[in-house]
């Protein structure tokens, strides 16, 4: 009978710790860390997210790659590949955000790239969501960083560094069959035109680069953003036109444009936009469209 005190002690003892234990454990935060962002601001993101809203189609589609689209529990109206993607609920477009949609998502991490408007940074924060801008850069090489940096913050490190051996491998087989270039294709790559403008690619932009690798020379390497004249357009008279695969065959019947030695000629490069606009493994394949396209001139 002496032997239930000290049981009925051990046993309260032992429940004691197991609580201590679990009150611990409850009043323990997830790991952190601070993370540079591309604007040079600091933000504390989690160790390991699982619940991301993508504000960027770069965003998304690097993530997808990385076999990490599971993580991502919101994306942008935008956000349009892979297929996969449409299954994500939507929080809008990039400038207009729904806020409270994103809020109800439960993020732990938000991810963007640039055009995000300021209020909406500092909206969401003060709700203690993290905000990261991961933004795409003017270099092609820049897409390889972004990469990296994507792989970090959704802690899928050796994914990342697998995806860019991967594709250093495709590029550097690429330009191994171009060899020496030794006359480049001048090419001219239509972002807009018509009365709303002439649009295109300048000099100080990764898609310059991607024109360059593939074996073309952009006609409008000496500018710099994407306003062009199109008096200078005609004049230059490049010997392809690259263009959205949606936007062919408008550009082709309208004027001055149908006179250009390019479309005359059939030297039209249709292309898939994402493929070349959105820095994004993709952009690989947009070289190789390239680079076959001007090794066939008409």
């Amino acid at each position: 009978m002496k032997r239930i005190p000290i049981l009925i002690i051990c046993l309260t003892l032992v429940a004691s710790l197991c609580s201590c234990k679990q009150q611990e454990q409850g009043n323990k935060e997830p790991q952190s860390y601070t993370f540079t962002d591309d604007y040079g601001r600091e933000v504390k993101v989690p160790s390991s997210p699982t619940r991301i809203v993508s504000v960027s189609h770069s965003v998304t589609e690097i993530m997808f790659a990385l076999g990490a689209g599971d993580l991502l529990v919101g994306r942008t109206d935008f956000c349009t590949y892979p297929p996969e993607v449409e299954k994500i609920p939507s929080i809008g477009g990039i400038t207009n955000m729904n806020i409270e949609q994103i809020l109800s998502l439960q993020p732990e991490l938000v991810l963007s790239s640039s055009m995000v408007q300021q209020k909406n940074v500092q909206q969401l924060e003060k709700m203690g969501v993290p905000f990261v801008s991961i933004i795409e850069k003017q270099q092609f090489d820049g897409l390889f960083g972004n990469i990296d940096k994507i792989g970090q913050l959704i802690d899928r490190k050796e994914a990342a560094d697998s995806l860019n051996k991967l594709l250093h491998k495709q590029l550097d087989k690429v330009l191994d069959s171009l060899g020496e270039i030794v006359n480049p294709k001048t090419a001219y790559y239509v972002v807009g035109f018509g009365a709303g403008g002439n649009y295109t690619a300048g000099g100080n932009t990764f898609i310059n680069d991607i024109i360059t690798m593939a074996g073309g020379k952009n006609i409008a390497s000496d500018v710099d953003g994407w306003s062009y004249s199109l008096e200078t357009l005609m004049q230059k008279d490049p010997e392809f036109i690259i263009i959205r695969t949606e936007d062919s065959a408008t550009f082709c019947k309208t004027q001055p444009y149908n006179r250009l030695s390019a479309v005359k000629k059939g030297n039209i490069i249709t292309i898939e936009s994402g493929k070349l606009d959105i820095q994004g493994p993709r952009n690989i394949e947009a070289i190789k469209i390239l680079a076959a396209r001007f090794s066939t001139k008409k």
